[in-house]
């Protein structure tokens, strides 16, 4: 059983709506648990049916068509086959990404970096907010691909993704978006922003760990896209392997949730998010926002605690808590966030930040006890 604590890390991942797992339980046992690929009887043709449900249910939340959905393991894997898959296709040459993304982005670039790819890693402006002026500036004759995240992970800040979606279209190169963080969160249309190809992952609004999607415009045979996982040519020769129905069917009724209720919740959450930081701001001195402030999603604040002395991070004084200093999959890398030194935060500041998002399951109650408890660890 795990400690009972205050979650405040969201961000990291959700904990699964009870209505999720509703949808996905009859496809663990009896005549539920069938292939999907197994098209020669009628459980197969079940399980193929919720896939096709989900598929559909995910393309509506971000404004795609059902025949656009590939699933995959999850928003990494996504990452990977959309960068790996579209350099391989378009072989080697020049690849924009952004010094604040997410290491399921900036690693596989460095790998296509040292087997002979030129990289540009583009420096974000100190609000975190990159635009499509950013990336033109580092475009040239020879870039096969752009990655550029929607939301940042740690910051929360809104890309202006409409404008850099335009900017790659009129330059003709791909572009890969990393939506990991936007998705569920904020309205996404896919019909009207022309990304090529868009990560994203479950378990990040209210769904299952270890299913994610990657949007392929016009699908996979349109799309010059090389699979980096084969065998059995499931998902339209993009992803093999058995599908996980259960994750799938999660992951689509996840969507359906966020599609029928963010209009209400995302101003609940911005509400408890800003409960959080004048809660904060009014007992301590010196607590500072990074990122812009209004170009953001509602779930995730990044504060910097000024003043505060000694070796040990904030983060790990913090009691009863669960916050985090940067990304979760960051967390075994020593050093300050490199997301805040990319927008230049110094590092004392960056030593002394808090991440801390809220989700669906977030009460007001629990951000006052967590300002009690954040007060109490700087006051330490």
């Amino acid at each position: 059983m795990a400690d009972s604590c205050i979650y405040l890390d969201h961000a990291a991942t959700t904990p699964v709506d009870d209505r999720v797992l509703d949808a996905m339980l009859p496809w663990f046992r009896g005549n539920g648990a069938a292939n999907p690929a197994s098209g020669q009887h009628s459980p197969g043709r079940s399980a193929a049916a919720a896939v096709d449900t989900a598929r559909r249910q995910v393309a509506e939340l971000i404004g795609a068509d059902s025949t656009e959905i590939v699933f995959t393991s999850g928003a990494t894997e996504s990452c990977t086959l959309a960068i790996r898959g579209l350099a391989r296709a378009a072989g080697t040459g020049h690849i924009v990404t952004v010094a604040h993304e997410h290491p399921a982005v900036l690693d596989p670039i460095r790998r296509l970096e040292r087997e002979g790819h030129e990289v540009t890693i583009v420096t974000p402006p100190a609000s975190g907010v990159v635009t499509g002026a950013h990336i033109a500036s580092a475009i040239r004759d020879d870039t096969i691909l752009v990655s550029v995240m929607w939301v940042n992970n740690e910051l929360g800040t809104i890309n202006d993704m409409a404008s850099i979606a335009a900017t790659c279209q009129d330059r003709d190169v791909a572009l890969h978006c990393d939506a990991t963080q936007a998705v569920g969160k904020i309205p996404i249309d896919l019909g009207t922003v022309p990304v090529t190809v868009l990560s994203c992952s479950a378990h990040k609004l209210h769904g299952p760990k270890g299913v994610g999607a990657l949007f392929v415009r016009g699908g996979p045979a349109t799309t010059r896209l090389q699979p980096i996982i084969e065998g059995g040519g499931h998902e339209r020769g993009l992803r093999s392997g058995t599908l996980n129905v259960p994750g799938i069917v999660g992951f689509g009724e996840a969507c359906a949730i966020s599609n029928r209720e963010m209009d209400v919740e995302s101003p609940r959450l911005a509400s408890l998010r800003d409960r959080l930081e004048v809660g904060l701001q009014e007992r301590l001195d010196a607590v500072s926002v990074n990122g812009a402030v209004a170009t953001r999603v509602p779930t995730i604040t990044n504060l910097s605690f000024g003043g505060l002395v000694g070796p040990e991070p904030l983060v790990n004084r913090l009691a009863g808590v669960a916050a985090a200093a940067g990304s979760a999959c960051s967390s075994s890398r020593e050093g300050p966030s490199h997301v805040l030194a990319a927008i230049g935060v110094p590092d004392h500041l960056a030593a002394n930040a808090l991440r801390l998002s809220v989700g669906r399951t977030t009460t007001t109650a629990d951000v006052d006890q967590a300002i009690e408890a954040i007060v109490a660890a700087v006051g330490c």
